[in-house]
């Protein structure tokens, strides 16, 4: 089994740094892609309500005979519908999260987006600071905060998000959010860490740098972002894909690779691929 490094959350919390993502997989193949993903190697597991595979995905938990010990499992509030979030409705909804789960706690619990223009993430986040305290979250966070976010959150709580999820790969990679992440002892977690489709894994600069270490781009991008320290969660449902995913841990990016990767960020095929936080609302 691939001996996956942690990192060491601002609560003293230790999570897994490459996990697996259960975004886009029907409930229905949750169950055999989250079984598929721990029988390889994988201790980290990532889904969200709206996702709609909280209960496959509680079920491959189940039936995989891995301890709960051993599993770092993620969920996320959809704090999507509009209509104001109170106390009440975050707890309700972390209730049904963890039923679906068919677990008692979750390692971490994130705030799914910012939802700027509904300004009601700090009411939100008084819910979090309980679930923390009950102890039925391991460690709470965010996901899509921007700076301003963050900004807003640290002026009112004493509570400093433990992850923050964001868009991150090598075509977008959010330099200044990284930072302030830094500084503010915040752990960045990658989402679409691979980019969207094939476009990134087909770059030449990509291309050179797997041929080079005889791996697959997939793989040397996977590299990038845990040199960087960030944690990652690819997402697959084949199983070989599921496998080679995990198999980053046998070679090393060199100073140069690092640096092509890293000038991808400022070249002509940068770009965000999923939705702004500063406009998104759904």
């Amino acid at each position: 089994m691939n001996q996956v490094p942690t990192v060491k959350l601002n609560n003293g919390t230790l999570m897994p740094q490459l996990g697996f993502g259960v975004w886009q997989v029907p409930d229905a193949e949750a169950e055999r892609a989250v079984a598929t993903a721990l029988e390889a190697g994988y201790r980290s597991i990532d889904t969200a309500a709206v996702y709609g595979n909280e209960a496959g995905t509680g079920r491959g938990l189940a039936a995989s005979g891995v301890a709960r010990e051993e599993l770092f499992v993620t969920t996320k509030l959809w704090n999507g519908p509009k209509r104001p979030w109170n106390r009440d409705a975050v707890l309700r909804a972390f209730d049904d999260s963890l039923a679906k789960l068919g677990l008692d706690h979750v390692d971490l619990y994130l705030i799914h987006w910012p939802r700027p223009m509904r300004d009601d993430f700090l009411s939100i986040w008084q819910a979090f600071e309980e679930i923390a305290a009950s102890g039925r979250a391991g460690a709470v966070g965010v996901s899509n905060f921007r700076p301003a976010d963050l900004d807003r959150l640290a002026g009112a709580s004493g509570l400093v998000p433990a992850v923050n999820q964001i868009e991150l790969h090598p075509l977008f990679p959010q330099d200044e959010l990284r930072a302030l992440h830094a500084e503010r002892g915040i752990t960045t977690e990658a989402w679409s860490p691979l980019g969207q489709g094939k476009e990134l894994l087909t770059l030449p600069a990509v291309a050179a740098i797997a041929a080079k270490h005889g791996r697959s781009a997939a793989q040397v991008v996977l590299r990038w972002h845990l040199g960087h320290g960030h944690v990652a969660i690819p997402k697959s449902v084949t199983p070989a894909r599921i496998r080679e995913n995990l198999d980053v841990f046998g070679f090393e990016l060199d100073a140069g690779d690092v640096a092509a990767l890293d000038a991808l960020g400022a070249g002509p095929a940068a770009r965000r691929i999923g939705p702004d936080p500063a406009v998104f609302d759904v």
